[in-house]
Parts: structure tokens; C-alpha cells; sequence
């Protein structure tokens, strides 16, 4: 099949769903007021909340939702072909992922930025804030260290990349000085300056990779996995205006700008999909994901390409503490959201557009790739032109993510011995990628935090006091940074996935009760269904999961050690969510009986702790 189709495909689907559809959710079940005040000017700090320009703040919330997901799930799913992955990035992103992403960043800004687990206590009950508090708090330590680690399995030894993360940094300081203090509001001039800034490094590092200077950036993963908690620090606590946002905003024109450019290379090049629509491997006996058969493990896989609850944690964190009006949410939010979907897709013809064999020996385990008998097909001559000393058992994903998209970018006229440049430049693309994710990440779970740390002493959870900030920060910092430190991708990755949608689970169940108790029954259909679908792929591949660590080769693989605290780690996930599920359908049940006695405006279960008044409530219409 001709591999234009599939981006040609998603465009279409995904501007219809966000004109169409996205539309209606905002509109009837949402219900936006752009005049309504919303928390960047009512709670102003100058700190986290702050006023800022729409499209900026589209640039700061796509770079921190998009992470290691959007290109490396789709990447790992082409075991199971292109059909199964491409079906649910299109109808997992319009159907669920945008809506999933605009409802709790909706939701957030009329609770006054709360948070998640905020956000279900005043709108489920103690039961499910207490577990979803757990639940979240786990879940965040440990996305965050997960995607340190791809971040320095990426970056190191890899100076190009290092240079370029490196001088995001001062560009990003000097955007945000520019825009804010020294002349405020020139949004094109500072991204001008921004944008050139950037350029240059990435244009620079090239030369860089052969100079003198080359040592000063090639690191080692154990110095890597230091200096990451330590940026994550500075993020975290520094204003956001100042180094977070502008970062993001910046690194977002060149997100979008490379998948454009592959965009316009399949558009130019057209190369065929080579794997097949469904493999024999759905059957969970592939190299790349042993074990795991195409339900449930494909809707796992690809998290962040169809739906994600990390997304949930910058919808509810950074991203509405600088919303400048409800009108806006529909753009950001949804709008990010179908963005990601089109780089999963590009992700997906990357991968798919390798000949199998290649594919599965890059990606594959190599006992499983032994076993299986597969030989090369053209991976001598693809190692020999990216320069590297062998391609083979490079698995995770990033490698043949970037082998592809440098195979298909120098089938253009005129580049065609650019092959080596261009899979060093998709090296250092994915980790500006994954990166912006973690800085964000980090704040977000200083928020979280913040939040419970104050029950214990009121003065921790302060966002304006430099200590409180300082310490709460580099308590997260210190968290996720020794299982970077301490981890690896094998001990870190088996409960990543499945973590993340299980809270994109507690994410569905908050939105369908926000939903439930101020508008009709039928609206919550919008996040019931994506809910009923994502709590049985993922409770199922939960259980499968657990059964796995269990197992004896898994215990003989990885260690017991390993092994029975993956097991129990996941069997308390599992647990938590339930009990958010539970009380959820609990409080559905409430809803619904007191619409039959016919009451109208139906109060939310808490008020909110910090102005003393209830939630925002609203009469139901119809």
C-alpha cells in the first residue's frame, strides 16, 4: 500500500472530528464561556499562573504531552502490522484522546486549575480522591522515570543531541525575557529569535560531533541520569514564564516542523508500506513483544498516539494555571491532542515502510529474532550508511524509529548521501521530543505533591513561597531521579504503559461524573464509551501482566526481586483504580436518581479548600 494514505487519512479524520465533533463537545456538553474569568487572572502570581498567549500555550501543552509515546508505541506495534495500530490512533485520538484531553483541562480550569485528584473529590467522593491521590502519585514518580531513562538512552554518547537539548535552554530563558519583560506581548518577534536560536543549534551540531568541543558533550548514561533530576529541578521551581514555558513553545516548532517535513517526504517519495495490514504475530508470539497478543496489548502499546493520562496530569497541572479564556481550550487541548495523533501515524509509516525482516531484527529480542530464523534483508546496507556499527538487537524503538525516517527523508532528490545526517538528526529530534515531556512532567508532580504535602503542613503546599517550592521540588526531583538513577528500561518499562491508560481510566471516570452532574445523561456518553473501552483493554491487559511478572521465566529473566515487585506493583494499580471505578458508579447512581426525583442542579460532593465555596455548578438544561 501506498504509505501516503495513511497521513492522508489521518488529516482528513482528525480535521473533521475536531471541527465536527470536538466542536459539539465544546459547545453543548461543555458549554465554553470565553468571558467567564478563568484561574490566570483570578489566581495571578506572576509564578504558575499566568495569562499567556494562546498559541504559546498550545506550544507549551503539545511539547509537554507529547513524549516518548506518540513515536515509540506505534513503532512497537508494527509487530502486530499497520492496520490494528492505524485503527486506533485515528479513532482512539478522535474519539477518545481529544475528547479525554479538552474534558479534564475543561474540567480543571472550572475548579480553579485543581488538580486530578482534586478534581475527584469534589466531584466523586473521598473514596476515589484517596485512591486516585495513590494512584496518581505512583503513577507520575514512575512515567517520569521512565521517560528519563529513554531520554538518556537516547542522548548519550550522542554529542549532536546533548548540544542542541543544551542550547533549547538559553534560547528558551531569553524568549521568555524577551516576551515578558523586555517587550512584552511581541509573541512573532521573540519566536523569530526563538526559532533562529534553535536552528542554529540543530544546524550547528554537525560541525560540532567532529571539534575539539564533541567531548564536552558526549556523556555517559550515569551522567546523564544525574544531570536530568537536576534540570528537572531548576523547571520546577524557576517561574513559569520564564525558562518552561518558552521552552516548550520553542521546541514545538521543530516537533511539528520534522513531521512536517516527513509528511512532505512520504508526499514526495510515496514509499510503500512493506509490512504486512495484520501479521501472524497478533497471536502475542512476535519478537518485539513477546508474549503480548494485539488485544489487549495494542491499546496499550501506542498509549499516547490514541489516548494517554499523562495528558490528563498537564490538563490538570501547568497547562490551566495559564489558559486565557475558555474559548481557548478547544485549540489546546483537543487541538494538541489530534496534532499527536498525526505524529503516531507518521511514527507507524516509519516503521512500517522497512522490510519486516529488518524491522524485527532492530526491534526484536535477539533470542525471540534467533528463534524465529529471520535474516536480513537490506539491514547491512541501512547500517552501513547511518554509520553505525550494527543495527541489529537495537530494540526500544527509537533506533528504527529513526533508521526509517531517515531511509524515506534521503529518497528525496538531491539527498540521497544525506542518510547518516538525517538518523542522527531523528536521534536528537526524539529526545528534544520526550524531554520537554519530563521538565513539565516534573512540575506537574511538584503540584501534586504540593497538594498533599499540605495537609501534612499547610506551609509545604504554598506555590508562592521559594522554600516551600524549593523543597517540595526537589523532593520529586529526588524520587524519580534514583529509579532513573538506580533503574533501567527493562525494570521501569513493563508498568509504564499499562500505568498510564489505568490512569487515563481515573481521568475518563472524573470527566463522565463532571459530565453527569450538571448536564443530560446522554452527553456523558462522550467519556463513558472511550471509558468502558480503555477500563477493559486495560484491566485485561493488567491482570495478563500480572500473571507475567508471576511467572516463573519472567522471575527467572529478570530476577524474583524484579519480578515480585512488578507483580504486587501492579496488583495495587489495579486495585487503586477500582476503587475510583467503584465509587464512581456510586456517584452515577446518585446522580441519576436525584435527576429522576427531578432536581436540577445537583451540588458537587466538596467545596473547594482554598476559597471556601463549593465547585462551580451548573443547571442542567433539557
Amino acid at each position: 500500500m501506498n504509505s501516503l494514505v495513511l497521513p492522508l487519512t489521518a488529516i482528513v479524520v482528525f480535521a473533521f472530528a475536531y471541527r465536527y465533533y470536538i466542536a459539539f463537545v465544546a459547545t453543548k456538553v461543555a458549554r465554553v464561556d470565553p468571558s467567564r474569568p478563568v484561574p490566570s487572572v483570578t489566581q495571578a502570581d506572576g509564578r504558575d499562573f499566568v495569562k499567556t498567549n494562546k498559541y504559546v500555550l498550545f506550544g507549551h501543552h503539545f511539547a509537554a504531552i507529547s513524549a516518548s509515546g506518540p513515536l515509540i508505541g506505534p513503532v512497537l506495534a508494527a509487530q502486530f502490522g499497520y492496520l490494528p495500530g492505524a485503527l486506533w490512533i485515528l479513532f482512539g485520538a478522535a474519539l477518545g484522546g481529544a475528547v479525554h484531553d479538552f474534558i479534564i483541562l475543561f474540567a480543571s480550569v472550572r475548579h480553579g486549575a485543581a488538580p486530578l485528584s482534586e478534581i475527584a473529590r469534589r466531584e466523586i467522593g473521598p473514596v476515589a480522591h484517596k485512591a486516585a491521590t495513590a494512584a496518581i502519585l505512583f503513577i507520575t514518580t514512575l512515567l517520569l522515570a521512565g521517560l528519563a531513562i529513554v531520554v538518556v538512552n537516547t542522548l548519550a554518547h550522542s554529542p549532536w543531541g546533548t548540544f542542541t537539548v543544551a542550547m533549547t535552554i538559553p534560547a528558551a530563558l531569553l524568549f521568555g525575557l524577551y516576551m515578558y519583560r523586555i517587550r512584552p506581548g511581541r509573541v512573532v518577534e521573540g519566536s523569530l529569535i526563538g526559532v533562529a536560536l534553535i536552528l542554529i543549534a540543530v544546524f550547528t551540531g554537525p560541525w560540532l560531533v567532529k571539534s575539539q568541543f564533541a567531548s564536552w558533550f558526549t556523556l555517559q548514561p550515569k551522567t546523564l541520569a544525574l544531570m536530568l533530576p537536576v534540570y528537572g529541578f531548576i523547571a520546577a521551581t524557576l517561574p513559569v514564564w520564564l525558562l518552561l514555558c518558552p521552552r516548550d513553545y520553542l521546541s514545538t516548532y521543530m516537533k511539528i516542523g520534522t513531521v512536517v517535513l516527513l509528511v512532505v517526504g512520504v508526499a514526495i517519495v510515496h514509499p510503500k508500506i512493506l509490512m504486512p495490514a495484520v501479521t501472524p504475530f497478533v497471536n502475542g508470539t512476535g519478537p518485539v513483544l513477546p508474549g503480548m497478543k494485539v488485544f489487549p496489548f495494542c491499546f496499550i502499546v501506542i498509549a499516547c498516539g490514541a489516548i494517554s493520562g499523562f495528558h490528563a496530569l498537564i490538563g490538570s497541572g501547568t497547562t490551566p494555571r495559564m489558559v486565557p479564556n475558555e474559548g481557548s481550550i478547544k485549540f489546546i487541548g483537543a487541538g494538541a491532542m489530534l496534532v499527536e495523533g498525526v505524529v503516531a501515524i507518521m511514527a507507524l509509516v516509519a516503521a512500517t515502510t522497512l522490510h519486516p525482516a529488518d524491522y524485527y531484527l532492530i526491534n526484536g529480542v535477539p533470542k525471540a529474532v534467533a528463534a524465529l530464523g529471520i535474516q536480513p534483508a537490506q539491514l547491512h546496507e541501512l547500517t552501513r550508511l547511518v554509520g553505525e556499527e550494527t543495527l541489529q538487537g537495537r530494540t526500544g524503538g527509537a533506533v528504527s524509529l529513526a533508521v526509517g525516517m531517515a531511509n524515506i527523508l534521503r529518497q528525496i532528490p538531491g539527498m540521497g548521501h544525506l542518510m547518516a545526517y538525517w538518523y542522527h538528526f531523528a536521534i536528537m529530534f526524539e529526545a528534544v521530543f520526550i524531554l520537554t515531556a519530563l521538565d513539565t512532567g516534573t512540575r506537574v508532580a511538584r503540584y501534586l505533591f504540593q497538594d498533599v504535602a499540605r495537609h501534612v503542613w499547610a506551609p509545604l503546599g504554598s506555590t508562592t513561597n521559594w522554600a516551600s517550592v524549593s523543597a517540595v521540588g526537589a523532593i520529586v526531583c529526588v524520587a524519580w531521579g534514583y529509579l532513573a538513577v538506580t533503574g533501567s528500561i527493562e525494570t521501569i518499562w513493563p508498568l509504564f504503559g499499562v500505568s498510564n491508560q489505568l490512569l487515563a481510566v481515573i481521568a475518563l471516570a472524573v470527566g463522565t461524573s463532571f459530565i453527569l452532574r450538571q448536564r443530560p445523561a446522554p452527553y456523558a456518553l462522550v467519556t463513558l464509551v472511550p471509558l468502558a473501552f480503555l477500563t477493559v483493554s486495560t484491566m485485561t491487559a493488567g491482570v495478563l501482566n500480572t500473571f507475567r511478572y508471576l511467572s516463573p521465566a519472567y522471575v527467572a529473566d529478570k530476577g524474583a526481586t524484579v519480578a515480585y515487585i512488578d507483580g504486587a506493583l501492579s496488583v495495587i494499580l489495579i486495585f487503586l483504580v477500582g476503587l475510583v471505578l467503584i465509587d464512581s458508579v456510586r456517584r452515577w447512581a446518585y446522580i441519576l436518581a436525584e435527576r429522576r426525583r427531578g432536581v436540577v442542579n445537583i451540588p458537587a460532593v466538596a467545596r473547594d479548600p482554598d476559597h471556601g465555596g463549593p465547585a462551580p455548578v451548573a443547571e442542567v438544561a433539557g
